[in-house]
């Protein structure tokens, strides 16, 4: 393969990472069975670009407004440029965890696109919780707290999808299980790579504070994956999703904790 097929390939693989994550105007990729596969190396840089635009954000409003409302700029912000992604993945995910009887059940939940009582309150929990969270950062840090949450939460769809299968087949229209064209589909290289450049960006935003945001979204990735290998047997596009938002809320946690 030629140096300039690589560079296109590269190249369309990073659009189809920024055209899955997030709302980012940019070229329409077309359907590939495997696209989002390959597409899973550069998740960790599209959560860099998204915490890169938050921080920008801040600095624009510092000036104007005060904490609290900064903080819920931020996260609206956050919720309108991934298209509320990751907070449809935690809405469902609660409503099937929470609701389902056993696996098949909680997997009939999962797919449903009603959202139930359970969703309902992740999704609440979720939006005040980063907003109160965020506020309370410290203005000097919240711009490495903004970036560094980022890429943490989507590293940790790299260990979830090298490790668990998927827990269904993909639908013949592709539209549902987004999970099973990625589940096991993570070389251990790519995983390897995106661990090591994204905890390098985390210490270089955090510097002696990246410990503890490193710790947290690893106990997270580590607790959520076991928890849907019991219940369900692998993992679902719902489950990456989930997953995604504890971290981010979990590494404002250690920003706002006070030593």
């Amino acid at each position: 393969m030629s140096f300039t097929a690589i560079l296109k390939g590269t190249w369309t693989d990073f659009l189809s990472a920024v055209q899955f994550l997030t709302r980012f105007p940019v070229p329409s990729q077309p359907y590939q069975p495997d696209s989002l596969a390959r597409a899973v190396k550069f998740f960790p840089f599209i959560g860099l670009l998204v915490g890169v635009g938050a921080a920008a954000l801040n600095v624009l409003l510092v000036p104007h407004l005060s904490k609290l409302p900064i903080a819920f700029l931020l996260v609206l912000y956050l919720i309108l440029i991934t298209g509320c992604l990751h907070e449809d993945g935690l809405a469902d995910a609660a409503d099937g965890f929470g609701g389902g009887r056993d696996r098949e059940h909680i997997l009939q939940i999962m797919r449903d696109s009603h959202i139930g009582v359970y969703g309902a309150a992740a999704l609440i929990l979720s939006v005040v919780g980063r907003v109160i969270l965020l506020s309370a950062i410290s203005p000097q840090q919240i711009a490495a707290y903004l970036i560094s949450a980022h890429v943490l939460c989507r590293w940790t769809m790299l260990p979830l999808s090298y490790f668990l299968p998927a827990a269904r087949p993909p639908a013949p229209n592709h539209i549902d299980g987004q999970g099973a064209r990625i589940a096991q589909l993570t070389t251990r290289g790519t995983l390897v790579a995106g661990t090591l450049v994204s905890f390098a960006i985390v210490v270089f935003a955090l510097r002696s504070r990246s410990l503890a945001p490193i710790l947290v979204a690893f106990a997270v990735t580590l607790c959520s994956a076991l928890y849907y290998k019991r219940r369900i047997l692998g993992v679902t596009g719902d489950c990456f999703g989930a997953t995604c938002q504890l971290t981010e809320i979990a590494v404002y946690l250690c920003g706002a904790w006070i030593l």
